[in-house]
């Protein structure tokens, strides 16, 4: 099955619902969304697809056949972009425009668009086969695709969503798909920095568009490659030092000798997105197939969850050591002789296998049971293997990025983590902290937690990813602080940068290009970060925005207070920042003289704040500063710095530079304060 498509049916059941028009859960979404119907800032990619020549095939046939050619072929795009759950936009007549990352934001929006791109070529192909066959119309198909900032702007009471561009994001995206030949998909330079890595592209050259200055480096979109999650990514790129897990390498270990005396392990490794999480599981399993452990992972991707099966499908595959290139006959034998070896299933069972996995198989009868039915057969069968394989020889089983399963395949996740008890499995999973399944009750599920980086182990991998120049000490000083603790996100501004040309990676060392400036945060932790605040309930998300403004640090008071002009209901507040602490985007800082609480990571706070347009920043800073006023009208000189900062983001310059002057008052006051003797 083609990595881009990653669907079918299976057993008479369609793996998706192709929608009429937007998803019903993303329109749920967006009328209970505040900022969506406000306006929000999102990193999108924009996919541009439409007929080519179209006028030239409406003129030869009959206006009403035209159009019920192009109401199937809408019927096509809707199915293949809502799959990957994109939003058409809006329609152009012989074609569609269609956003990835908004309404709601996707950490993967470029990645999930390349697949759906592919997978419209791929069921546009026998419909343009069978129109040239039937009607003799050579019907093909340009796309074309871009990635940037987008404005979401106001929904209409027809769900329309309409959206403005900043940058040219929508246009080039235009111009990119009028360039397209026939037949081709073409991208920016921009979306193909977000997929190298995870497709194979071909260099097209540079395309001259209106309004753009410079010409435009453009590529053609080939097909999927073999690299599907982000730590397979970095691993082709080359992995940056492993540093600061002893602790957590020695649990891991415990774990595995447990496993290899009979004792059966879980093991869930949770943290934050960019922690560690799947870097620390594959190193071990890397260590652990290299010293003669049977392995098999799965890699779930972030748009995995609209794919059902696709984790079962994928883990059996590495079981059988079934690669993503291999021909379905030399992949059948290989299923046929380990079903033979294990001595565990039927010839049926055999079928049942390879026709799930979509191989090719006797034509044994297979009896039309219930779709139910044939699920809980293939679960226990898949469980048996599991346990005969451990009879065998100690296995490893790693599912990586569990948070992003699809619910059939987490419905055998249960019925698997059931089977590995008192066998000689250890199946190791990661997830992020929020992700919760009634599996974890099991006695021997163990859970580890892992924290970021110590500033020690920081400090190690900027080493490792920077040098230790003397130039650099301050870019590395600035990169861990806004890392702060996640190596992820240090690896990612420092390929930033390098993206940036503001460093230089040279044989023997990195080099500075060019003054550092401010540090930009990275489109693929705006994406990351951004997916994770829409993921959260609307009263939680407004608070974090509105707390965004306030600062990295916030009292509960001045929060309370601008929410009441909001006009949030006061009773939601508790439970909304109960929310936000057990998403580990906030924490509490302080009880004694007042509740205040901090935000966990300084980028969490950057994108909360940056999504907001200018104007409901603009009013907010505005709405902090009258607060701070009226809650410490006894003590405005501490504050007045503050109130300096909110009233000048406000654009209020004339209230801004009264309390600068106030605050540089009290700074010198209190300096000569010092500066004086004491009295006798």
């Amino acid at each position: 099955m083609p990595a881009s498509a990653g669907a079918g049916l299976f057993w008479g059941l369609p793996m998706t619902q192709p929608p009429a028009y937007t998803p019903k859960h993303l329109i749920d979404k967006i009328l209970g969304s505040r900022s969506a119907l406000q306006g929000e800032r999102k990193q999108v990619t924009v996919l541009f697809v439409d007929v080519k020549d179209s006028m030239r095939l409406a003129a030869r046939i009959d206006a009403e056949e035209w159009h019920r050619i192009l109401d199937r072929f809408f019927a096509i795009l809707a199915d293949g972009i809502h799959r990957f759950e994109g939003t058409i936009n809006q329609f152009t007549g012989d074609g569609v425009m269609a956003l990835f990352g908004a309404p709601i934001a996707h950490e993967d929006h470029a990645q999930r668009a390349c697949h759906a791109a592919l997978l419209l070529c791929e069921q546009l192909r026998p419909f343009a086969q069978e129109l040239r066959r039937t009607r003799k119309l050579r019907f093909g198909v340009r796309m074309g695709l871009n990635s940037g900032e987008v404005i979401v702007g106001a929904i209409g009471d027809d769900l329309r969503m309409d959206y403005t561009a900043q940058g040219h994001t929508v246009g080039l995206a235009a111009r990119m798909q009028q360039s397209a030949a026939t037949g081709r998909v073409y991208l920016t330079a921009d979306t193909a920095a977000l997929v190298s890595d995870f497709f194979t592209l071909e260099p097209v050259g540079k395309i001259r568009v209106k309004g753009v200055g410079e010409p435009v480096r453009s590529f053609a979109l080939v097909g999927a490659g073999g690299v599907r999650s982000r730590i397979e990514a970095s691993r082709a790129r080359g992995f940056s030092r492993f540093v600061g897990r002893a602790d957590e390498v020695a649990r891991l270990e415990a774990a595995l000798r447990q496993a290899l005396s009979g004792h059966g392990q879980v093991v869930g490794v949770v943290g934050v997105p960019g922690v560690g999480k799947s870097r620390l599981c594959q190193d071990a399993v890397d260590r652990w197939r290299a010293e003669g452990v049977a392995v098999a992972e799965v890699h779930c991707p972030a748009h995995g969850r609209s794919l059902p099966y696709g984790a079962l499908r994928d883990l059996l595959r590495s079981s059988f050591g079934i690669t993503t290139d291999e021909r379905p006959a030399p992949s059948a034998r290989k299923v046929r002789a380990r079903l033979k070896r294990l001595r565990v299933a039927r010839p049926e069972d055999a079928a049942l296998v390879l026709e799930f996995l979509g191989l090719p198989h006797p034509s044994f009868p297979l009896p039309k049971s219930a779709v139910d039915a044939r699920r809980e057969r293939l679960f226990a069968l898949v469980c048996g293997l599991v346990q005969a394989q451990s009879a065998l020889e100690p296995t490893v089983l790693l599912i990586d990025d569990a948070q992003w399963l699809d619910a059939a395949s987490e419905a055998f996740l249960t019925r698997l983590v059931d089977a590995v008890g008192w066998t000689r499995t250890l199946l190791l999973l990661n997830a992020r902290s929020d992700y919760s399944a009634p599996w974890m009750a099991a006695s021997y599920h163990q859970q580890l937690e892992l924290s970021p980086l110590t500033a020690d182990a920081t400090d190690a991998l900027l080493h490792d990813l920077v040098g230790d120049d003397a130039s650099l000490a301050e870019l590395s000083a600035l990169i861990g602080a806004k890392a702060e603790g996640n190596p992820f996100f240090a690896e990612e501004i420092v390929q930033s940068l390098l993206d940036q040309g503001v460093l230089a990676r040279e044989p023997a060392r990195m080099r500075l290009l060019r003054p550092i400036g401010e540090i930009r945060i990275p489109a693929t932790l705006q994406s990351l970060v951004a997916s994770r605040i829409d993921s959260l309930p609307e009263p939680a998300k407004h608070v974090l925005q509105v707390a965004a403004v306030i600062g990295r640090s916030f009292s509960e008071t001045v929060l309370r207070r601008l929410l009441e002009s909001d006009a949030f209901p006061a009773d939601e507040l508790p439970a909304a920042l109960r929310t936000l602490e057990r998403a580990d985007l906030v924490h509490l800082e302080s009880e004694e003289a007042e509740t205040r609480y901090r935000f966990k990571h300084p980028l969490t706070q950057e994108v909360a704040y940056t999504v907001q347009l200018q104007e409901t920043r603009t009013q907010r800073h505005e709405a902090v500063a009258r607060v701070l006023q009226s809650l410490h009208e006894d003590r405005l000189g501490a504050h007045a710095a503050l109130l300096a900062y909110h009233w000048g983001a406000a654009g209020k310059s004339h209230e801004s530079e009264r309390w600068r002057r106030r605050a540089a008052l009290r700074v010198t006051n209190i300096q000569l304060r010092r500066a004086r003797p004491p009295r006798a």
